[in-house]
């Protein structure tokens, strides 16, 4: 804690001081995109991206769930995401999971949740078996690749749900991508809508 205390001292001094880089923000924000992903601490996206503080608006859940649009049921994630397109105006969404997914991974080994009543109820909404499970024994590794990948398809299609979204998509303000980000090598994998695969970007 140590650390993080002496960083955020000298923070202003790293990244400019009293000068225009963060005066700058005092104006209000203008994020060119969206990034909605894990929670987990290994996926950073300004780090992955290589951007600055400012240009990407993050919204971040255990296992980069969007859920359904229900504003009657609003949620904080459903806030965010409206916000992010009808008053930022961000013209890219990139929805990214990851490999090595502690949330995916426990619905796709069928884990024993019941030490982690919130955590369970969570996941029991939000990611059902049969998007998150497994299909044969390869999905089980230590990676769950295929899973989360079935998983990130899945959410891709809710968010378009949004009535905002659909309408920007459909307007040709806003561009939908699909991400995996594989933790242990940094590589990154965008879904591929013609062939429904991952390939590298």
């Amino acid at each position: 804690m140590l650390r993080i205390i002496d960083q955020a001292r000298a923070f202003p001094s790293r990244y400019g001081g009293e000068g225009p880089a963060l005066q700058g923000f005092a104006g209000g924000q203008r994020p060119s995109a969206m990034f909605i992903t894990c929670s987990d601490s290994r996926v950073v996206p300004t780090l992955l991206t290589g951007v600055g503080p400012g240009e990407l608006f993050e919204l971040r859940t255990a296992g980069n769930v969007v859920p359904p649009y229900d504003p009657e049921h609003a949620t904080s994630e459903m806030a965010t995401i409206e916000y992010a397109v009808c008053v930022l105006g961000v013209s890219d969404i990139i929805l990214c999971g990851h490999s090595h997914c502690g949330a995916v991974g426990a619905v796709a080994r069928g884990e024993d949740l019941r030490t982690l009543p919130a955590v369970r109820g969570w996941l029991s909404r939000s990611v059902p078996p049969h998007e998150g499970g497994a299909t044969d024994v390869g999905d089980l590794g230590p990676d769950v690749a295929r899973p989360v990948q079935r998983h990130v398809v899945t959410q891709m299609e809710k968010l378009r749900g949004y009535p905002c979204v659909s309408e920007a998509v459909r307007e040709g303000r806003l561009g939908l991508h699909a991400w995996y980000y594989e933790v242990h090598t940094g590589a990154v994998q965008a879904h591929q809508i013609a062939t429904g695969s991952f390939s590298a970007l």
